[in-house]
């Protein structure tokens, strides 16, 4: 039977966030983002283990509390996401099979259900390729030009806001990557590299409050989903 582990890369900065700290390190209810999101990963039973992408030169690492039901391992982190991500996966590369199954998750959506993640394993333990979770857009798409002003409206159907965890073989993502990276594929996440090599990855609905902490106002909203979240029961 393969095996599953989750990769996050942790090493942005977090500008956007404009905080004295990356976001990954910021306080969300008692904890820090990160270690909300790494014990949300390791709640999940089939999940063995994690590798973090850290910067070089972080500092605040070390003070995290890591869970203790897996093996927690770092590796360094690149100058972009996705080759925080490679690095990751080299980092895994002969310590596993390479057929084992990753599932790459970003530091900031703490929010992540345990049920979701277990349902896109579920969902993807026996598919040739992997795939993802998300969302079907909801609102009406606008194209808008340079100046702001809508050229005209997209149709939605069929459309989806792509959320992680992102599910793949070991080998075959790192292929992936290391294949449109060297291309003119514009890596947004690990599917669309995926999408590059011409597989198609599997989309797998999730919850809506999957959010991704990118704005101080986020993080309001990550208190309240999780707040929802713990009535729930999770």
């Amino acid at each position: 039977m393969s095996g599953y582990w989750a990769v996050v890369p942790a090493a942005g900065s977090g500008t956007r966030m404009n905080a004295a700290l990356p976001k990954q390190y910021l306080p969300l209810l008692g904890k820090t983002i990160i270690e909300r999101t790494l014990e949300r990963l390791a709640s999940v039973p089939e999940i063995t283990g994690i590798v973090v992408a850290i910067a070089r030169d972080d500092t605040h690492w070390p003070g995290i509390r890591l869970p203790a039901r897996v093996e927690v391992l770092t590796a360094v982190g690149g100058a972009e996401r996705h080759l925080s991500v490679l690095n990751a996966l080299r980092a895994l590369r002969g310590r596993v099979p390479d057929n084992d199954w990753v599932l790459v998750h970003d530091a900031a959506r703490p929010c992540v259900h345990p049920a979701d993640i277990r349902k896109l394993i579920s969902a993807l333990r026996d598919h040739p390729v992997g795939g993802l979770l998300g969302i079907p857009v909801a609102d009406t798409m606008k194209r808008v030009e340079a100046g702001g002003c809508v050229t005209g409206s997209v149709d939605r159907s069929g459309l989806w806001h792509a959320l992680t965890p992102q599910m793949f073989r070991l080998r075959a993502l790192i292929e992936a990557i290391e294949r449109a990276g060297a291309g003119p594929c514009a890596i947004t996440d690990e599917a669309s590299a995926v999408e590059f090599t011409g597989l198609r990855p599997l989309m797998v609905t999730g919850r809506r409050d999957n959010i991704k902490v990118t704005t101080a106002g986020d993080i309001h909203l990550a208190e309240q989903f999780l707040r929802c979240q713990e009535e729930e029961g999770t």
